[in-house]
């Protein structure tokens, strides 16, 4: 993917051929053209992404996205093609400042892979109201779908204790979604995805053998020839490949996999059936066959739930698909994107249910001597830092922007995958549980 980098220069103003523009909604664009009017576009802000709740049954977040929300914010950029439909509804002065639009504002916040909790200020953009609330469809889409999948996919991640989970969900999403979902899920700590476009884009690591199409496929008039399937997959792929053993008899299919690829068979894949039940079966007649070194692989509509309960079983690898490009049922993270500061001045919304607080924040994370997190503590960006006593404390928010241009050093997504998985080992206890409860870990506003 190709960047055009941020400026603020009039010499600049060339336009991506993906241009992010119009990944917004129309009422952004119309409150900017009745603040250009009324002369309050120019009025410096503070807007912050933060979550009010987590979701039902969650105890933490993980924090997507962030650097797809840096390479949109630099292709953000109104060319002829963009302008010609805005301006269908447009006034002529509001055309032209988009025309000439670059953000050139500031932007702080929570390096992706750290995790969230309730309140936490994820992101805090700063510069004209113009320039800023156009932003906010853009960044919430990527936030709220990105940390959704990463936070489903962490569960998994904590579920498997330790054992290879591919992400296989590329057919249940949106193709381009598909993409941004590998991503998330290698972020959490997934170990490859079936999503090629992620391996280029990204650099996922990619895996995939077969599916009972192919096994299917050697069926002549004398019926099915599964060890056809099974000798032109080693001849194209090595012995070290998987094959997939359930399209007719699970037992059968071992046997014969044995049989044609020898002991040192990489790996048999399950599909179908009592996953459990048929990977100790499995499990047992490799032994026996002396394949004692070939994998098991499993999948077919697990979850974090179900990978739980397939803890105790000889699996070596979880294939997920659905459940995890779907957020394992909380496809949105819940974020908002809300105005807290105007020309200095603390602003909040007081509608039932919709509060927030005012002002711009600073936030930081408590922790024991041995890791353990204590508390999240958010407190304004003007005031000194609080005392956390004997404990120590870590600042959450990092500098990403300054003056519109992207801030250097930004983590890569190998050290944000790093991050998260130190962050999950720093969480009480209880806040790995699938179980429903409270946030692992509170939120405490400091005044």
């Amino acid at each position: 993917m190709t960047n055009t980098p941020a400026s603020s220069s009039a010499s600049d103003w060339s336009v991506p051929a993906t241009s992010t523009a119009l990944l917004t909604d129309q009422y952004e664009l119309t409150m900017i053209s009745a603040a250009l009017a009324d002369g309050s576009a120019h009025r410096r802000c503070t807007f912050e992404a933060f979550a009010r709740r987590l979701p039902d049954g969650r105890r933490y977040g993980v924090v997507g996205g962030t650097a797809r929300v840096l390479d949109a914010l630099e292709r953000f950029r109104f060319g002829d093609p963009e302008l010609a439909v805005v301006s269908r509804f447009l006034d002529e002065r509001t055309v032209q400042w988009l025309r000439e639009y670059r953000f050139a504002g500031d932007i702080d916040g929570y390096r992706e892979g750290e995790l969230y909790f309730p309140g936490s200020p994820i992101l805090s953009v700063r510069g004209t109201f113009a320039e800023c609330v156009l932003l906010e469809t853009v960044i919430l889409s990527i936030l709220n779908h990105d940390s959704a999948i990463a936070s489903a996919a962490a569960r998994m991640v904590s579920a498997a204790a330790g054992r290879k989970l591919i992400e296989m969900g590329s057919r249940r999403a949106h193709e381009e979604s598909a993409v941004a979902c590998s991503r998330a899920a290698y972020l959490a700590g997934f170990d490859a995805t079936s999503n090629l476009e992620a391996v280029r884009r990204y650099g996922v690591p990619g895996a995939g053998t077969s599916a009972h199409s192919y096994t299917l496929l050697h069926t002549a008039a004398g019926g099915p020839d599964e060890a056809a399937a099974f000798r032109g997959q080693i001849e194209a792929l090595g012995v070290g490949t998987t094959l997939l053993v359930d399209t007719y008899d699970i037992t059968e299919g071992v046997k014969r996999a044995i049989e044609i690829a020898g002991p040192e068979l990489g790996g048999v894949r399950i599909d179908s059936g009592d996953l459990g039940v048929w990977a100790r079966q499995v499990r047992e007649q490799l032994d026996g066959l002396g394949a004692t070194k070939t994998k098991i692989v499993v999948s077919g509509d697990l979850d974090e739930y179900a990978i739980a309960a397939l803890r105790a079983e000889p699996v070596d690898t979880y294939g997920v698909g659905t459940s995890v490009v779907t957020g394992s049922g909380a496809p949105t993270a819940g974020m908002v994107y809300k105005l807290v500061e105007v020309d200095g001045i603390p602003v909040e919304k007081r509608s039932t249910n919709k509060v927030s607080r005012g002002g711009t924040k600073c936030a930081m994370r408590v922790a024991r001597a041995t890791g353990t997190i204590v508390e999240e503590v958010v407190y304004p960006a003007d005031a000194a830092v609080p005392e956390v006593g004997g404990l120590t404390a870590r600042p959450l928010m990092v500098p990403m922007v300054r003056g519109g241009v992207r801030e250097p050093g930004q983590p890569t997504l190998a050290e944000s995958r790093d991050l998260l998985a130190d962050g999950l080992v720093s969480l009480p206890w209880e806040g790995l549980k699938l179980s429903r409860g409270e946030a692992a870990v509170p939120t405490r506003f400091v005044s």
